[in-house]
């Protein structure tokens, strides 16, 4: 297991791990949408012959323009932060649309009998525009490209990111019962049995409709972290049932997290935040407790891509996306033991993420405790999370979720060694580096340029959306 110490020994270390040559891996995301709107044969004449990609991603539905009272915000608003994001490649003429989706097939509906969860209608969108999703995948194939499937994992349907969701009752709650006030996503528990039962159901379901595909990749198969309140979960009923069941003190647990969270929240002082044994991240503690939270966490995620290994045939591959360091370890992702049930593992650079957890964590803090000094705050955040090579901005308000135009204010470093981190503690399942394509151009080809270096030539880069056409002919070159 990757342990805080030998994170924080890699954060402090500058020298990269020796480089072994590896067959090289290129792969682009590319939602149904993209290709609705350019069609198959642009969109894979780009992807293909300009970055020179070796596999692509999509998803098992279709979309068409809706309004804001009715649709979904393309590209995502990452719980408002993400107001300022737009698109690079328009959607039926918009960087930024209200779209509604459908599933792009007929769910085998009596996989799903006697199940809490069921999938999404098909309907009029279904069948009319349900099969491109079918002839990109051939298409894709016939083009020489890998093809994988991206789903969620515990956001019943699974389809879309943000959309649906569990109900109350499969939430993930707050050691005091309640749930965060804010999210980005829209996860249930880990714990949950009949989440759980449902992506497995519908991976099978996918796996037997479009034989076409090498492989599913599983977004979010954690408990994403965003907001300081997601490091704190979970303590709802399924929690606590499958607490029981693994040989957890659930009690304990809720206890020691519940004296962390509450001491974060009005308790902080100026003294504690300049000391080497300031705790703001459970996993930071020494509290028994708290490492059992840890460890459960993992053994969630465990059986969480366990149960998905086993529902997807022989010969095709599972590929979940995760938390780089070290927000992978309050996300419950240990690499090491996921790794004997994965294909591959992504780690996702979402850079543009990164100011923002550090402003919502930032924001979170100085409101609980605003006799706090916010320069020392921030530059122990910075630290903590690693997402700079030196101290980063002097004050919290200079960190904000960059705009279209804004470079990343994340250090070449403090990526690479966060990509390292990760492949020492998966052992020898490849891991690739997932690369955001949101950015400004030079922003985009250096952090693209650390991560095909760092992860020895294996790179996803997320997504088609977001690529320019100056950005597409980087991939193809940085990535030669």
């Amino acid at each position: 297991m990757l342990t805080r110490r030998t994170l924080l020994q890699a954060l402090c270390a500058s020298a990269a791990l020796p480089a072994s040559p590896r067959e090289r891996f290129v792969g682009i995301t590319v939602m149904p949408e993209d290709y609705q709107v350019e069609g198959i044969e642009q969109v894979l004449r780009n992807v293909k012959t300009r970055a020179r990609a070796t596999a692509v991603a999509t998803s098992p539905y279709v979309m068409e323009p809706s309004d804001r009272e009715h649709g979904q915000r393309q590209p995502p608003i990452d719980a408002g932060a993400g107001g300022v994001r737009l698109l690079d490649r328009p959607l039926w003429g918009k960087r930024e649309i209200y779209t509604r989706s459908a599933p792009s097939f007929v769910p085998n509906l009596r996989l799903y009998q006697g199940l809490r969860y069921q999938p999404s209608a098909a309907d009029n969108l279904t069948r009319s525009q349900g099969g491109i999703v079918r002839d990109f995948l051939r298409a894709a194939k016939a083009a020489g490209l890998k093809t994988y499937f991206q789903i969620q994992s515990c956001s019943p349907p699974d389809y879309v990111v943000s959309a649906g969701g569990p109900i109350d009752e499969d939430r993930p709650r707050l050691p005091v019962g309640s749930m965060p006030k804010r999210h980005v996503g829209n996860n249930g528990s880990l714990a949950s049995s009949e989440i759980r039962r449902y992506t497995e159901t519908l991976i099978a379901d996918l796996c037997q409709q479009y034989p076409e595909i090498d492989g599913i990749r599983v977004d979010w198969p954690e408990y994403p972290q965003y907001f300081l309140d997601d490091a704190f979960l979970d303590f709802g009923a399924p929690a606590q049932a499958a607490a029981v069941r693994l040989g957890f003190d659930f009690e304990r647990m809720r206890r020691a997290a519940g004296d962390l969270y509450r001491h974060l929240h009005g308790e902080l002082t100026d003294r504690e935040l300049d000391s080497a044994s300031f705790v703001l991240l459970p996993f930071m503690s020494q509290n028994e407790g708290l490492a059992d939270l840890g460890r459960f966490k993992a053994a969630l995620v465990k059986e969480l891509l366990e149960g998905f290994r086993a529902a997807i045939p022989r010969g095709k591959e599972l590929v979940p996306n995760a938390f780089p360091p070290p927000f992978s370890f309050a996300s419950g992702m240990d690499y090491g033991k996921v790794a004997p049930y994965c294909d591959g593992i992504s780690v996702k650079f979402y850079t543009m993420h990164w100011p923002m957890i550090v402003r919502f964590y930032g924001d979170a803090l100085m409101e609980a405790n605003p006799r706090i000094s916010g320069a020392l705050l921030v530059r122990k955040l910075v630290r903590i999370l690693g997402i700079a090579d030196d101290d980063g901005f002097p004050h919290l308000a200079d960190y904000n979720y960059p705009g279209p135009e804004t470079p990343h204010p994340v250090g070449r470093n403090a990526q690479r060694v966060k990509i390292e981190a990760a492949q020492k503690a998966a052992g020898k399942t490849p891991v690739y580096a997932l690369a955001h394509g949101y950015g400004p151009f030079e922003d985009f080809r250096a952090r693209l340029d650390v991560a095909y270096q760092a992860s020895e030539r294996r790179v996803w880069v997320n997504r088609y959306g977001y690529l320019t056409e100056e950005k597409i002919d980087a991939v193809g070159s940085v990535c030669a």
